[in-house]
Parts: structure tokens; C-alpha cells; sequence
């Protein structure tokens, strides 16, 4: 079995990113973070590096990673160092996601495990990882990762929104 990793996406990717990406959308899901309608894809690329160090003033520091098992991309994750008030009441520190072909196969579990480690390491010791309510799939992966239930949230977006603490 091949081993599911996090890795920044690269030239390489685009085809497959952009794919997961119209997927997702179709759920209403944005796999592919910040990205523009009709942007060049190295572009997309450079300012992914940007979000890491907060250079765009309007994201809080943050990293994209795609999940790769195998070469194929499965799934992707967004580690937020910093929480605004948007992220502080239904963003999280976490926002991941699994490609739909990919999903019940365990690779959401791995992605959350190693995105805690990132957030781990860069000095968040409580994590704030949010789902919508009706999302039983992923509130069973946070809650299998340590994830302590604090509340629900109504979205901007007018979805319910479950709020859990990990630390």
C-alpha cells in the first residue's frame, strides 16, 4: 500500500488540481485555496508561497498542501497559522478535504494526523477544526483525531457549522 503524503503542489499538478477542484465545487467545496477564475497556474503557485508568510494582507499565514498517495492526488489541506474572526468562529486552524473517487479509504484520518503535526510543530498546541453539521464522515475523522466537540456555528454561508478543539 502506498504511503499518503503532504507536499506543496507544483508545476506538475496542475492538471490533476484543477480536476479535484471542479469536483469539489460541485459539492461546494474549494479544493484549491484562493484560487482566481482563469488564473495561470504558476501564478496560483506563487502566491500559494505568499499565504506562508501572511505577504498578501488579506490571508492569515498559511500553507496548501496537496495529498498524494502514490502519485495521484487524493486530498489537500490548509494549515492556518493565525486565526481571523471568520477562521476563530467557522474556519479553523484546518480545513481539509478528500477527492469524492478517494474518500472511505482512510486518507482524510492521515491527512488531519499530519496536518496536526505541522500545526503541532509551528507552536499551535490547540487546534480548532471545523465541519458542517450534516458531515457526519468528517466529524468522525476529527473526533477519531482528539477532537473535543465545543460548539455549533452558523456560517456566513448559512450552513451549521461544528466547532471542535484538538490539543
Amino acid at each position: 500500500m502506498n504511503t499518503l503524503r503532504l507536499r506543496p503542489p507544483t508545476f506538475d499538478d496542475e492538471a490533476d488540481v484543477m480536476s479535484a477542484h471542479r469536483k469539489m465545487l460541485n459539492e461546494g467545496f474549494t479544493f484549491a485555496t484562493g484560487l482566481r477564475e482563469n488564473e495561470a497556474w504558476p501564478e496560483y503557485l506563487n502566491r500559494l508561497d505568499s499565504y506562508q508568510y501572511g505577504q498578501t494582507g488579506q490571508w492569515v499565514p498559511s500553507t496548501f498542501l496537496v495529498a498524494d498517495v502514490g502519485a495521484k492526488i487524493v486530498g489537500r489541506t490548509s494549515i492556518r497559522y493565525e486565526l481571523d474572526a471568520l477562521l476563530a468562529h467557522e474556519g479553523g486552524h484546518i480545513g481539509y478535504g478528500v477527492v469524492p473517487s478517494e474518500r472511505r479509504k482512510g486518507y482524510a484520518t492521515q491527512i488531519l494526523i499530519q496536518s496536526l503535526d505541522i500545526a503541532h510543530r509551528a507552536g499551535i498546541q490547540r487546534v480548532l477544526v471545523t465541519c458542517v453539521v450534516d458531515n457526519e464522515g468528517s466529524a468522525t475523522v476529527i473526533q477519531r483525531c482528539g477532537g473535543v466537540f465545543d460548539s455549533v456555528a452558523l456560517s456566513m454561508d448559512g450552513s451549521m457549522v461544528n466547532r471542535f478543539w484538538i490539543e
